[in-house]
C-alpha cells in the first residue's frame, strides 16, 4: 500500500528503553540484519545496548542515537516488506536520520554511523554543568522565546528555543545561568510549569557551533540522493526533496531550533488518513495529541503495535 496520506514520524532521544527492538529481532528477519547491519557499521554490538542496556550506558548520547535509529530503521523495514510506505516522512531532531533512510537520501550505515559521531560532538561541545535545558509548559512558543531573548540580552548570554514541541511545551537551551534567568521570566509570563531537564548538553543552541562544525565536514563527506518523497525539516518545517538541501538541513539542526509544530501542521494540510510514529517509544503520539487531537497517530515498535497499525490502516 503505497499512499501520499500515509505519513512517517520518526522519534529522537529519550525515547529509548532497555529491551527496544528485541521483538522486532527476535520475530522478523529483516530487522534481524538491519541490528547486525548496524553493528558491523558501528563496531560494536548496538542490538545488545538496545536489548540488555545497562541503562546508564544507553542514555549517553553518542549511544543513545545510533540505538535510536537503529531501531527506527529495523521498524520501517518490517512496514516497508509488508508494502507499506509513506508519502511524507518527518523525524524529530535525531529522527531525520530515520527519515532521511526512509526517503532514499542517506544509506542507514552511514546514518547510524554518523549519528554516533553526532552524539559523541553534541556531548563534547559544552563542559559539563556550563548548559542547560528546560521544557516549558503551559505558554506560547512566541511568549517562551521572547523570555528567552530578554534573558540572553540581560548579560549577553546565550539561551533560545530549542524545541517548539508542542502549542503549549517549548524546549529552551543554552547556558545554565540564562536559562535559569529565562525560565524565570517564563514564570513571570504565566507558564504553568517549568521543568529542568535532565540533559547531558544544551542541545539545539549556539552553544553546539564547534559539534554543527564538525558534523558539517562529516557529513559532506557522505553521498546523498535526491529523496524519492518530500521530507520535512526540523529548521524550516519545509517539504524537501533535492539531496545538498537535506544535507544542509542536518547540518544546520545541531544549533537551530526544532520546529516541530510547525512540521507537523504542514503535514496535517496534506490531509493525511494516518501518522504513523516509526521506532522506539511514543513521544510523537503524545505530541500529536497536543498538535491536534483529530489525528491518527498509530505506532509501530514491536510485533504487537506492527499488527494493531496494519489493522487500522485496513480498515
Amino acid at each position: 500500500m503505497s499512499t501520499p496520506t500515509l505519513v512517517f514520524l520518526f522519534p529522537g532521544q529519550n525515547s529509548q528503553s532497555v529491551g527496544m527492538g528485541r521483538d522486532l529481532y527476535e520475530q522478523f528477519p529483516v530487522a534481524r540484519r538491519t541490528f547486525e547491519e548496524a553493528d558491523e557499521a558501528l563496531g560494536f554490538s548496538v542490538s545488545k545496548l538496545c536489548f540488555e542496556g545497562p541503562e546508564d550506558q544507553l542514555k549517553l548520547t553518542e549511544f543513545q542515537q545510533p540505538a535510536i535509529c537503529t531501531v527506527s530503521v529495523a521498524a520501517l523495514r518490517v512496514l516497508q516488506e509488508r508494502g507499506i510506505q509513506p508519502g511524507f516522512v518527518a523525524g524529530h531532531s535525531l529522527g531525520e536520520y530515520a527519515a532521511n533512510v526512509a526517503a532514499g537520501s542517506l544509506a542507514f550505515a552511514d546514518a547510524v554511523r554518523t549519528v554516533r559521531h553526532r552524539g559523541a560532538y553534541m556531548q563534547q561541545a559544552v563542559p559539563a554543568g556550563k548548559g542547560a535545558m528546560a521544557a516549558i509548559l503551559g505558554i506560547s512558543s512566541e511568549a517562551a522565546a521572547e523570555a528567552c531573548a530578554a534573558a540572553a540580552l540581560e548579560k549577553g548570554s546565550i539561551v533560545s528555543a530549542a524545541n517548539f514541541n508542542s502549542p503549549e511545551q517549548t524546549v529552551i537551551s543554552g547556558e545554565a545561568a540564562a536559562v535559569e534567568r529565562a525560565c524565570e521570566l517564563c514564570k513571570e509570563r504565566g507558564a504553568k510549569r517549568v521543568v529542568p531537564l535532565q540533559v547531558s548538553a544544551p542541545f539545539h543552541c549556539a552553544l553546539m557551533q564547534p559539534a554543527q562544525d564538525q558534523l558539517a565536514k562529516l557529513l559532506h563527506e557522505l553521498t546523498f540522493a535526491d529523496a524519492n518523497m518530500p521530507v520535512v525539516v526540523n529548521v524550516d518545517a519545509a517539504m524537501v526533496t533535492t539531496a545538498n538541501v537535506l544535507r544542509d538541513a542536518l547540518i544546520r539542526q545541531v544549533t537551530g531550533t526544532v520546529r516541530w509544530v510547525e512540521s507537523v501542521r504542514n503535514l496535517i494540510d496534506k490531509q493525511p488518513a494516518h501518522f504513523v510514529e516509526v521506532g522506539p517509544g511514543r513521544v510523537l503520539s503524545g505530541l500529536m495529541r497536543q498538535i491536534d487531537r483529530a489525528q491518527s497517530c498509530l505506532n509501530v515498535e514491536d510485533k504487537a503495535s506492527l499488527e494493531k497499525t496494519l489493522a487500522a490502516l485496513q480498515a
